[in-house]
């Protein structure tokens, strides 16, 4: 199709014309499908009483702004990574530092931990993304054993690994997402769709899932089918570069965090955003969004440096959290679900429970 040339009396201005329609008309249908708004059937539901979150515990060590950071399965351990180039594995228990790797480049943008908590992944500015082997040995050259494993032509943005320590993905300022096998850094799929720079994803929670989200500064949120490469949802609502996606814990919606200062919601199956999450009187863009375990509460870090904790079914604020002394780069829930975890441009990641 894309090879073929204009036929008579085609112009691309016509083809534009026309495409436009067929997206209104798409649009047109979908709003038909669209009968009642999330917070109206949320109606019924008691609304959530007050909770206290405080910082628990408070990680130092990097020596300027802290990027990313994902937790080990074991619910435990922590990795992240800065723009001062180092990668540090936390003991988020006692706060012990566990291992630290100086990266060739500053602006470590993406890291994540494997599913087996033997090894870490990490990148940014190099636009590569390698993967260092942990052990027990503390004393152990863990630059010595990295292993480069996806490249892009661009800066790599987010990397996570698939249900196993080895598939990896990655998505990049090249604008493209793809997936990498880690033993040999051969490139299993590319995922093409996306007209800037991709800039987060977050693969779906099944074991059997073979889906993932990415968003990115095109201001769309794509679902992509990672066998066959094809983009199979798109959402475009967002008025500004989204910076953050992450699926609702069941799989079937995932919310995303852009600067355009709100949160939204996307359902799968209605296939189109079904809440919004923002108020007048925010106005920064939110950084990082992530769901508590039951998936009621939204955790969403912005840069006037406050996480508000929206309540995902009624839409509205539960609770804002300060500490942070410069702007919240990264949120993630443990994975037993008991605490969150956030990273900043303070230099220091916390712990709230």
């Amino acid at each position: 199709m894309a090879c073929q040339g204009l036929a008579k009396g085609e112009t691309t201005n016509t083809l534009k014309a026309e495409s436009e329609s067929l997206k209104a008309k798409l649009e047109e249908e979908r709003a038909k499908l669209h009968d009642v708004e999330l917070h109206q059937v949320a109606e019924k539901i008691d609304a959530l009483g007050q909770f206290v979150m405080k910082t628990r515990r408070t990680l130092k060590g990097h020596g300027n702004k802290v990027l990313c950071m994902d937790w080990c399965r074991d619910k435990r351990r922590i990795v992240s990574s800065s723009q001062d180039g180092k990668v540090i594995v936390w003991d988020a228990y006692t706060t012990n530092k566990e291992h630290a790797v100086t990266m060739p480049c500053t602006w470590v943008m993406a890291c994540a931990y494997a599913p087996s908590g033997c090894a870490v992944a990490c990148g940014g500015l190099d636009n590569k993304c390698s993967v260092y082997p942990l052990s027990l040995d503390k004393n152990e050259n863990l630059a010595a054993k990295k292993k480069s494993v996806a490249m892009h032509t661009n800066y790599l943005s987010s990397c996570s690994f698939t249900n196993s320590d080895m598939q990896i993905l990655t998505s990049s300022g090249d604008g493209t997402c793809a997936l990498w096998d880690v033993e040999s850094g051969q490139l299993l799929q590319s995922f093409h769709g996306h007209s800037a720079d991709v800039l987060s994803l977050d693969l779906a929670p099944s074991e059997t899932g073979n889906t993932f989200v990415s968003g990115g500064c095109d201001k769309k949120a794509n679902v992509w089918d990672m066998r066959s490469g094809q983009n199979v949802q798109s959402f475009e609502t967002h008025e500004s570069d989204i910076n953050n996606v992450k699926y609702y814990p069941s799989g079937d919606a995932f919310a995303t965090g852009s600067d355009d200062a709100t949160c939204r919601l996307y359902d799968l199956r209605a296939d189109r955003e079904v809440a919004i999450y923002s108020k007048d009187s925010i106005i920064f863009g939110a950084s990082s969004v992530d769901f508590s375990l039951s998936g009621r509460l939204l955790f969403a870090g912005y840069n006037d440096y406050t996480i508000n904790v929206w309540d995902v079914l009624k839409g509205t604020r539960v609770a804002i959290l300060f500490g942070h002394e410069n702007r919240v780069s990264t949120v993630r829930v443990s994975p037993d679900g008991t605490a969150f975890c956030s990273g900043s441009w303070d230099n220091t990641l916390r712990i709230w429970a």
